[in-house]
């Protein structure tokens, strides 16, 4: 989770700092701008850039940044009330989901990829599933015994791992499917 965090405060933060570019020069052209399909410029001038008023890419700095503290604080021996980790888990799946809707808009809508986003589109779907993995081993959602029992035997089983490993896999094979060799030229 710490590691995918930093990843994600890496990535929202330089997605700002490509916006603030953009922003003093319209014709920029940005370190993240590779091809016509591969293009962060084209993706930041669309209204899915700045959903509620302002950059996306500052709700990335602000949640990756509470992703790093509540990680460093679990790396620590903190821990957080079951209620906290709930209300976690709930806003993490928050940005999960904005991040597919956005992942979807980009390869549906747009037409256009930004190679930060899809890595902030990844390390959100690692810190949630490092989040869920905690969470339902350390029982945080008042599972019946018995079904955290089988929960638990599932995760030391590494099922989730291969689910999110599918998952991501799958994710690819769109883009890939989708786009083709336009990602390449």
């Amino acid at each position: 989770m710490l590691v995918a965090g930093i990843a994600g405060l890496a990535a929202a933060f330089t997605l700002t700092v490509e916006k603030f570019h953009l922003l003093e020069n319209p014709d920029a052209v940005l370190t993240c701008s590779f091809n016509l399909v591969l293009n962060c410029a084209t993706v930041m001038q669309t209204w899915q850039a700045s959903v509620f008023g302002f950059p996306n890419s500052l709700i990335g700095m602000m949640g990756y940044s509470v992703v790093i503290t509540v990680a460093i604080a679990g790396l620590s021996g903190v821990k957080f009330p079951k209620k906290f980790m709930q209300a976690a888990q709930i806003c993490y799946g928050l940005g999960l989901i904005f991040a597919y809707w956005l992942f979807f808009q980009s390869i549906f809508v747009i037409q256009v990829l930004c190679p930060w986003c899809l890595v902030v589109t990844f390390v959100t779907t690692i810190v949630f599933e490092t989040l869920l993995r905690y969470n339902l081993r350390e029982n945080n959602f008042d599972l019946p015994k018995k079904t955290h029992q089988k929960v638990s035997e599932w995760l030391k089983k590494d099922y989730d791992k291969v689910i999110v490993a599918g998952w991501v896999v799958l994710m690819i094979a769109i883009v890939f499917v989708k786009f083709g060799e336009s990602l390449f030229a």
